[in-house]
């Protein structure tokens, strides 16, 4: 199913629904993880997300793949989260680079790496690919964001800074000092 053409419906049956869900169930639930660090929050939130696709499928205009307008319902959906009190409440309750795309390493949607044939990239392939996720994954949200975009998600610049509202030059430097960080952390763990 072209998912694109969805920007001309008025409403959306179940089995589309159903369709949805399977094709993008575990991008959006991942992309909230990586926006949340919480399982607990990014299973709630998916539902909230795929709720909202159903019964506002008719404010999808097409003006970006429908994959970047299911991401805009879910970052909006995360930062409406932490705008609440019970997020508020349970976060003070509970408080106790990568080269160049040309040339990075990541892993695909099939969860399969992504590696170029330098030298430098042999090194990147001979480390685990949770390691760098973990990595990653300590970013700062911003950087982690802009990183998770590029590499889990292979979106362009453009498309990032349409999801996120930035521009596309703090895009590009987002993701040149995430990497540069990523390529630090990666050194001091030798």
């Amino acid at each position: 199913m072209n998912f694109d053409e969805l920007k001309d419906a008025d409403h959306m049956d179940e089995d589309t629904l159903r369709a949805v869900m399977e094709r993008f169930g575990g991008d959006v639930w991942n992309y909230i993880y990586y926006l949340t660090s919480s399982c607990e929050q990014a299973d709630g939130l998916a539902q909230e997300v795929f709720v909202k696709c159903y019964y506002r499928i008719e404010t999808y205009r097409g003006g970006s793949s429908f994959q970047t307008w299911l991401f805009s319902i879910a970052r909006n959906a995360v930062f409406s989260y932490r705008k609440s009190r019970f997020f508020k409440a349970s976060l003070w309750g509970d408080f106790t680079a990568l080269p160049d795309r040309t040339e990075k390493i990541g892993v695909n949607a099939g969860g399969g790496m992504v590696v170029a044939a330098s030298a430098e990239m042999q090194y990147f392939s001979s480390m685990h690919v949770n390691e760098i996720w973990d990595v990653i994954m300590k970013l700062p949200a911003g950087f982690r964001e802009a990183l998770v975009l590029d590499l889990k998600y292979g979106m362009s610049a453009k498309d990032i800074a349409e999801l996120t509202g930035w521009s596309q030059g703090t895009v590009k430097s987002r993701l040149h000092r995430a990497r540069r960080k990523v390529q630090s952390k990666l050194k001091e763990m030798e």
